[in-house]
């Protein structure tokens, strides 16, 4: 994607990871045979493990599933490299936040976008042990009946999928806050915290990053 350098959190490890896990919500896009891209949409689980040796930062997993009646899996079982996008907290930014009003409207958002290799997960107790890692994302209190359902159900419901682990080979991530027009943080900030959960969010960004309030002046 289009990453100016004041946007690029790209090797903020804890920020990445955190949107990550706080937006699961992704779109895993690859090409089918015609060439064009092929989208799904599913929630996915990061899991990070040691460095290696020869790594910087922790190895980043994504473990999902399709319907095996989705086509999805045999296109990254023909084409393995893919991309998967997630796309954080998003809101509307008001040129009314400037001093001057020869500016125009703009929108801020989180996204993160991670290249992949794709390793498909066909063994019954395989795809069991990655749908608890994503009950445990989402409710944990049903991995219970999940272990208590019958043994022919859970079967014929495992047959039914297809998971796939996705190793992240690179990965971008964009956050767009404003934060190269200093003129209007404080504005945008006092905006956001206003307005809806998504503004609200991103209001909460913009702490985090540092970006309101200001820093001291000696």
């Amino acid at each position: 994607m289009f990453l100016p350098r004041q946007f690029d959190h790209s090797n903020d490890t804890a920020r990445v990871d955190e949107l990550l896990r706080t937006h699961p919500f992704a779109s895993l896009v690859s090409v089918d045979d015609t060439g064009l891209p092929f989208v799904t949409h599913l929630p996915l689980h990061l899991r990070t493990g040691p460095a290696r040796a020869n790594q910087a930062d922790e190895p980043r997993v994504l473990l999902g599933h399709v319907a095996r009646a989705n086509p999805h899996w045999r296109w990254l079982q023909a084409r393995p490299r893919a991309l998967v996008t997630f796309l954080g907290p998003h809101a509307y930014l008001s040129p009314q936040v400037y001093p001057d009003l020869v500016r125009v409207p703009t929108w801020n958002y989180l996204a993160v976008h991670c290249e992949v290799e794709a390793t498909l997960v066909d063994r019954p107790t395989d795809k069991d042990t990655l749908l608890k890692y994503l009950i445990g994302d989402h409710e944990p209190a049903y991995a219970e009946q999940w272990r208590r359902l019958p043994t022919d159900y859970t079967e014929r419901m495992l047959a039914a999928i297809v998971a796939f682990e996705l190793r992240v080979t690179r990965l971008q991530c964009k956050v767009k806050l404003n934060q190269h027009r200093p003129e209007a943080q404080a504005r945008t900030h006092a905006a956001y915290s206003v307005g809806g959960p998504e503004e609200r969010a991103l209001a909460a960004w913009m702490e985090r990053l540092g970006l309101w309030p200001p820093p001291p002046t000696e």
